[in-house]
């Protein structure tokens, strides 16, 4: 089975969408095989982020996603990555398609409600920063 790392952002999660989301990808028939309520602190937004240290709005992102609570989780099932992206929608809720996780939740094209790998090799790397071997089930 494929996994993915999903970030609930401190958007949402202020906003009390957490559980709204969190039913949203369980009712589309994935698994969690981790899940925890944490804060994120610059070391690990370098580590997650890490391709866009250097770029203008790098310190505008750490600023936000250490800011508040966040929730990260791990999903697993088939197809999971792909799907779990078309679930949450275009990354500015403007473009985002109706009925879509940002479409529903985001504030904005950058307090978007939500993350989600991009790939496989995307989701390993960044599940090993959320969680250990011995926290997933």
């Amino acid at each position: 089975m494929e996994k993915t790392l999903v970030l609930i952002k401190p958007d949402a999660f202020a906003d009390g969408h957490s559980g709204d989301i969190i039913a949203r990808y369980e009712s589309e028939g994935f698994k969690i095989a981790a899940l925890k309520l944490m804060m994120m602190t610059p070391a690990i937004a370098a580590k997650h982020y890490v391709e866009h240290i250097g770029r203008p709005y790098y310190e505008g992102l750490v600023e936000f996603m250490t800011s508040a609570p966040l929730i990260a989780m791990v999903l697993e099932g088939e197809n999971v990555i792909k799907r779990v992206r078309e679930i949450n929608g275009a990354t500015n809720p403007v473009n985002a398609a109706e009925g879509t996780i940002r479409k529903l939740y985001a504030r904005d094209g950058s307090k978007n409600a939500v993350h989600a790998s991009d790939s496989p090799s995307s989701a390993a790397r960044e599940i090993a920063i959320f969680f250990s071997e011995l926290e997933q089930f």
